[in-house]
């Protein structure tokens, strides 16, 4: 753990400000995704020297995603543990939502109006029911609608919806609007960005004659950035780095449309014939829809297969989405595990720490993430909900 006073009793250099590669930093954060930089902007906020080393901060599977926030509409029967760690992070998102708003200037398009599931067809609905009847036995609040009421919330809903469910609880932002936000507050609060890629942990070079602590990072242009900690934070990347570590990535296409300001007016997920999708609205008319399931590896292809796939199910909900402009295009890699929950804690050597792992729950998760992470850099009080994120648990 780390404490800006013994930092700078024993190294003689102050915290809170980052130092360059020569005299290192108190921590770095490989990655510069929502949780890394989450993670970063919180530990700076405690008065530590802390790095961002990415590539291109702000840039990848964050960009792309949707940003929902919705734990409970996406409840599953043997994930009561993602559950608890979603519902928990949820509950921290208007308080990290209004300090980042705070100190960045920017507004988010922070929206609590809840999800709607809907479904198609009797099937469709069935699975709804049932799913019902689980979320009630964990106290989660649901509503049971017709598809009369469906289409009094979102009258663009197709007449052939049967019926929904109202998880008023759920909210979703602007993952866009985050990371801007997050990159603004984080060097604002005295963080660093170094654009670059990491190819290694770099051995410890302060006389640690096991070299069972990290120095620092080393970048693929051989520079050495280095460090006390190193937290890793590097989505679908990050076995480059810890091998061994179980994350994959998990590819996900996605659309982004343009309408009318109110076209929707909250979170639409829907089942077609027992294939998911959803349509998120901004405040601005944009609309996400998505977003493949895929087990490809690296493949970054958008196909004509995967956007077809989206507009049908989408437009089988919301008919009117053929009106709309298609702007954009894309892929992300979501950082999947065994278990879907994510890894967070220490990993590997004394000093290293994961942040990885979060699936399509980044951001979501983000807040409880940081928390948790700035715990085990200081010694503080980690979440109980976040135990079940060890890292090594399926080492063991």
């Amino acid at each position: 753990m780390l404490d800006p006073r013994r930092v700078r009793a024993e190294t003689g250099r102050e915290t809170g400000h980052g130092t360059g590669y020569g005299s290192g930093y108190d921590v770095v954060v490989v990655g510069g995704g929502v949780v890394g930089l989450s993670v970063a902007w919180r530990t700076a906020r405690r008065g530590l020297s802390v790095a961002v080393v990415d590539p291109a901060p702000g840039g990848g599977a964050t960009h792309v995603s949707a940003g929902m926030l919705a734990p409970v509409s996406e409840v599953t029967y043997t994930e009561e543990p993602l559950l608890r760690l979603g519902l928990a992070s949820l509950a921290g998102w208007p308080s990290f939502r209004a300090e980042l708003e705070d100190e960045s200037g920017a507004a988010l398009d922070y929206r609590t109006d809840g999800t709607l599931d809907i479904a198609y067809g009797a099937d469709d609905m069935a699975y709804l029911d049932e799913l019902a009847a689980f979320e009630k036995t964990l106290g989660l609040r649901v509503e049971r609608l017709t598809g009369r009421e469906c289409r009094a919330f979102e009258p663009m809903l197709s007449p052939s919806v049967r019926g929904g469910l109202l998880a008023r609880d759920d909210a979703w932002v602007n993952p866009r609007r985050v990371l801007r936000a997050l990159l603004t507050s984080f060097e604002k609060a005295g963080g660093t960005l170094l654009p670059g890629r990491v190819t290694a942990l770099d051995a410890d070079s302060d006389g640690d004659a096991d070299g069972d602590r990290p120095g620092g990072v080393r970048l693929a242009s051989g520079e050495v950035v280095r460090a006390t900690s190193v937290v890793v934070a590097a989505g679908s990347w990050s076995p480059s780095l810890l091998p061994g570590l179980p994350v994959r990535p998990i590819k996900g296409q996605i659309l982004r449309l343009r309408g009318p300001e109110g076209f929707l007016t909250r979170c639409v997920r829907g089942l077609v014939h027992g294939s998911p999708a959803y349509l998120v609205p901004r405040g601005d008319g944009e609309i996400t829809v998505g977003a493949t399931v895929e087990e490809l590896g690296f493949d970054g292809r958008v196909t004509a297969g995967g956007v077809y796939e989206l507009l049908r199910d989408a437009r089988e909900l919301v008919p009117g989405i053929t009106e709309l402009a298609l702007t954009e295009t894309a892929v992300g890699f979501r950082p999947g595990t065994p278990d879907n929950l994510p890894l967070i804690g220490p990993a590997g050597s004394p000093g290293v720490f994961a942040a990885t792992g979060h699936h399509r729950a980044g951001v979501l998760l983000a807040p409880i993430t940081a928390e948790a992470v700035v715990a085990f850099l200081t010694g503080g009080e980690v979440p109980d909900v976040v135990k079940s994120c060890d890292p090594g648990r399926f080492s063991r």
